[in-house]
């Protein structure tokens, strides 16, 4: 129990850290999938208890589409449809969400023009007279509601928090409100606010729990 108690202290105390860095600011501070095998639960509910908010449980709640899966797909949108595909044949309807990781603004065009489609499309499936009406054939993803920009913020010890996020606010901005965003790589607590202020939904944190310093905390019996 003590162990279970040192570790969960360690990850709540060192997300407080980073919301309490975000005051004032929408963004949310997120762990990542990096827990300690069997206890996804106890470090999950720690990052919880510090004040931050739950990336996916698992596979069944959202499809996170990496570079692997895009290079085995042939490309962004080749592996968009895959998984759209998966979620209309099993059933899944709107318990089912994808996010989709970038990397250059090349890709977050990419994903912008599917996005705007999506949109589109459901737009242009009420006809004028309200009649239902077939949209046009094109690259169209429901469940795509997260667009990760992963290591856009990069190193700079000359730049604030000592990081240049150029790169990212011009991602973030392209994006808009089409899709929530979510900034990950080179996330420290001194860099997390710089990151944060460029608008970006989420900013997620690998190192609360895959590398969280345990709180030394110990355990006596007193008797009387």
């Amino acid at each position: 129990m003590l162990n279970f108690m040192q570790r969960m202290s360690g990850i709540a105390t060192a997300t407080a850290a980073m919301v309490a860095a975000l005051d004032g600011l929408s963004t949310k501070v997120l762990e990542t999938r990096k827990t300690a095998p069997g206890l996804r639960l106890l470090d999950k509910w720690a990052v919880l208890i510090g004040g931050g908010t739950n990336h996916r449980m698992g596979l069944y709640d959202m499809m996170m589409i990496k570079d692997n899966h895009i290079a085995a797909a042939g490309g962004i949108r080749a592996a968009v449809q895959r998984a759209e595909d998966y979620i209309r044949d099993q059933g899944l309807g709107d318990s089912m969400s994808i996010q989709v990781e970038t990397s250059t603004l090349a890709e977050v065009d990419e994903v912008v023009e599917i996005l705007r489609a999506t949109a589109a499309a459901a737009d242009a499936t009420q006809g004028a007279d309200g009649g239902v009406i077939e949209p046009a054939p094109t690259t169209t993803a429901p469940h795509l509601r997260r667009v990760m920009l992963d290591n856009m913020a990069r190193r700079d010890p000359s730049r604030e928090g000592g990081v240049d996020v150029t790169l990212l606010a011009e991602a973030a901005g392209r994006i808009g409100d089409l899709a929530e965003t979510e900034a990950s790589g080179n996330v420290t607590l001194s860099s997390i606010r710089t990151i944060a202020t460029t608008g970006v939904t989420y900013v997620s944190v690998g190192a609360l729990t895959h590398s969280v310093t345990a709180l030394d905390i110990s355990l006596n019996i007193q008797t009387h």
